[in-house]
């Protein structure tokens, strides 16, 4: 797993803090980091690849990128980046299908809870965190944290060419005890899921993304056909 520069962490660490202090300034500046150094603790897990703390970082980049372009309220924005802290807390790949993200909702439920979050707020979060459990379905409007957060938690698929094919070979490294044929089978159907219609839902996701997305996407669909 690549690691974190620590001033990256540090970085992230103060702004994650910033967020539980909007959405929680009762709990105290103690426990604001002690739960970014919880949430950290679990991104760094050893045996993750793709879903680490790098991919924290890269969602909330681009939910930083698309609340400057108007996708959402500054409002909207903390609690999209409170989910993306939250959505992949809990990643195991041999976990039953859906059990991870319920697992993390869970976890922002308590833990935003005991740290005096309000109710809407706790409910927002979990309802994004369960969002990714659907990201073909989801988020259809253009504005707004749902669309936003699956945006973001899918700009990868738009990421440089580099770094996309990067994130593919981090995804099989993550599911490495599926055999070659059937992990190239269920890529690819859930790669095609996403692509069948529009992958972005909002207008600079759409604008900025899609068609980078979608050429990278086609380039890992050809890889996968060669590999079954």
């Amino acid at each position: 797993m690549t690691q974190t520069p620590e001033p990256a962490r540090q970085q992230l660490a103060a702004s994650g803090a910033a967020d539980l202090a909007t959405a929680a300034p009762h709990a105290g500046p103690d426990r604001w980091r002690a739960e970014t150094a919880f949430l950290l603790e679990r991104w760094s897990e050893p045996a993750r690849r793709y879903h680490t703390v790098r991919h924290l970082a890269e969602v909330l980049a681009a939910v930083e990128e698309l609340a400057g372009a108007g996708s959402c309220t500054p409002s909207e924005a903390t609690t999209a980046r409170l989910a993306a802290w939250y959505h992949d807390v809990v990643y195991d790949p041999r976990a039953a299908a859906g059990s991870n993200e319920h697992r993390s909702a869970a976890i922002a439920r308590d833990h935003l809870h005991r740290l005096g979050a309000a109710e809407e707020v706790i409910d927002a979060v979990e309802r994004l965190v369960l969002m990714t459990l659907a990201h073909g379905t989801a988020g259809r409007g253009p504005t707004g944290p749902l669309a936003v957060m699956h945006d973001a938690d899918l700009w990868v698929l738009a990421a440089p060419t580099g770094r996309f094919d990067q994130y593919c070979r981090q995804v099989r490294q993550e599911y490495a005890h599926v055999p070659p044929a059937r992990y190239a089978s269920a890529r690819s159907e859930i790669l095609e899921q996403l692509v069948a219609g529009p992958v972005y839902r909002t207008r600079h996701g759409t604008a900025r993304w899609e068609d980078r997305a979608r050429a990278n996407v086609a380039r890992e669909l050809q890889r996968l056909a060669a590999s079954r």
